[in-house]
C-alpha cells in the first residue's frame, strides 16, 4: 500500500472522528433534555406537559423510523442553509446530529424511567420542586444508563457517517466508495472496514468501562 493511500486512510479516519464528535455533542445537548422530558412530561408527571410531549415523541419517532440514507438526501436543502453545502465533513455533520438526537432521547428517556419512582415520592415529600428532583434524583440515580445513550450514539454515528460516504461526504465510507470500490483497490476497502470495527470496539469499550465505574461508585455511595 502506498504513502499515499495511507495518508488517505489517515485523513480520512480524523474526518469520520470530526463528523461523529460534532454530531454526538450536538445530538447530547438536545438529546439529554429532550430525553429527560418525555420521561417526565406526561401527564400527573413532573414535568406535566401531555400536549408538547406527544409532539415531540411523534417527531422523534419519526426521524427515528427514517431510513438514514432517505434522511440525508431528504434534508439537503437543510443541510445546504446550514452548512453552507450539501457535501463534504461538515454538512453530514447535519444529517447526523439530526439522526443522533432521537436516538439519544429515546435512550435518555428509557434510563430515566428505570429510576425507583420511591425516590421521586421521597424527594417530593421532602418538598423538592420539579426541577430539583430532576437533577438532584433522576440524573444522577440514572447517570450509567445516560452514559450508555451517547455511547450507542457513538457507535451509531460511525456506521452512519460511513454511509453518507454515498453522497460525498467525506470520511473513511467516501474513501472505501471512492478507491475501495470504484478504483477496485480491495485492501483500501479492508482496511476502511478494520478502521471502522476498531473505533466502534473503542467507543463502546470506553462508554461500557465508564457506565460500570458510575454504577460502582452509585451502589458505594448508597
Amino acid at each position: 500500500m502506498s504513502p499515499e493511500i495511507i495518508r488517505l486512510i489517515v485523513d480520512a479516519t480524523v474526518d469520520t472522528l470530526y463528523m461523529v464528535a460534532l454530531a454526538l455533542s450536538f445530538g447530547t445537548l438536545v438529546g439529554l433534555p429532550l430525553g429527560i422530558f418525555l420521561a417526565t412530561g406526561g401527564k400527573g408527571e413532573l414535568l406535566a406537559f401531555p400536549a408538547a410531549k406527544t409532539v415531540l415523541g411523534f417527531a422523534a419517532n419519526a426521524t427515528r423510523s427514517t431510513p438514514f440514507i432517505i434522511l440525508v438526501v431528504a434534508i439537503i436543502p437543510f443541510t445546504r442553509l446550514i452548512a453552507g453545502t450539501s457535501i463534504g465533513t461538515t454538512a453530514a455533520v447535519v444529517p447526523l446530529t439530526l439522526a443522533a438526537i432521537p436516538f439519544i432521547a429515546r435512550l435518555i428517556e428509557a434510563a430515566i424511567r428505570e429510576v425507583d419512582y420511591g425516590l421521586v415520592e421521597a424527594a417530593r415529600a421532602m418538598g423538592a420542586t420539579p426541577l430539583q428532583i430532576v437533577r438532584k434524583v433522576l440524573i444522577p440515580e440514572a447517570l450509567p444508563g445516560i452514559v450508555l445513550g451517547p455511547t450507542l450514539a457513538a457507535v451509531n454515528l460511525i456506521g452512519f457517517s460511513a454511509i453518507v460516504g454515498v453522497v460525498g461526504g467525506g470520511g473513511l465510507g467516501d474513501l472505501g466508495i471512492r478507491y475501495g470500490y470504484q478504483r477496485f483497490m480491495p485492501e483500501v476497502m479492508a482496511v476502511v472496514v478494520v478502521v471502522l470495527i476498531v473505533l466502534v470496539q473503542s467507543v463502546q469499550s470506553f462508554g461500557d468501562r465508564l457506565s460500570r465505574r458510575l454504577n460502582k461508585r452509585l451502589r458505594h455511595s448508597s
